[in-house]
């Protein structure tokens, strides 16, 4: 009887098809860009399985103060496709390598008008349960100081200052050290002379 249950065991965990573990998407949090410029938009994720022959990336685009997202590039069956009526169809271009798990766009010839947020899902079945990962947008007529730069040259301003205030305080003490020299040989010189002129009256 104990064989016969576990025989039925071993049948039934065969049939009960294998169950799909998580993904894990990546992008950017924000980008900044030149009106007229070309920007990059990263997507890469991790997942347990081998990368797959089916997987799949897709690419929507909600502009700023709008309420639905539009569909703007999907890469399926080994092949890309662009949206040819959204306001990207001229001017995206796929520069991903899905063998490699990634599914990074490229978009040309930036405007004001394509500031939003770029969301980017990918499915690597049967690895395809996982959140959709976005990346912000902002174009600019000229990029603005980011607070990495700003950081940056603060420690730099503050690292030269040190820098200048210990080169200070050695030479400092080479002038003290300098000075209590040339009072010692003065010194050293006038007893000298003395016990000469004292030598010579006896």
């Amino acid at each position: 009887m104990l064989t016969i249950l576990a025989l039925a065991s071993v049948i039934l965990l065969g049939i009960v098809p294998q169950q799909s573990e998580g993904i894990v998407i990546y992008t950017g949090w924000e980008r900044h860009a030149l009106v007229g410029s070309d920007i990059r938009l990263s997507c890469s994720f991790f997942s347990w399985r081998w990368t797959s022959d089916d997987v799949t990336f897709s690419w929507s685009y909600r502009s700023d103060g709008a309420r639905d997202a539009i569909s703007i590039f999907h890469y399926t069956g080994g092949a890309p496709y662009v949206d040819n009526k959204g306001p990207f169809r001229d001017r995206l271009e796929f520069v991903g390598n899905p063998g490699r798990r990634d599914g990074s766009i490229l978009l040309k010839n930036l405007d004001y008008g394509d500031n939003g947020t770029f969301t980017c899902d990918a499915k690597n079945p049967p690895d395809i349960v996982g959140r959709a990962s976005s990346v912000r947008l902002l174009v600019f007529e000229k990029v603005p100081i980011q607070a990495g730069v700003i950081t940056g040259s603060i420690i730099g301003a503050v690292l030269g200052l040190l820098l200048l205030i210990v080169v200070i305080y050695y030479f400092m003490r080479f002038l003290v050290a300098r000075r209590v020299f040339n009072l010692s040989v003065s010194k050293h010189g006038k007893k000298g002379k003395g016990k000469e002129g004292s030598q010579q009256r006896q």
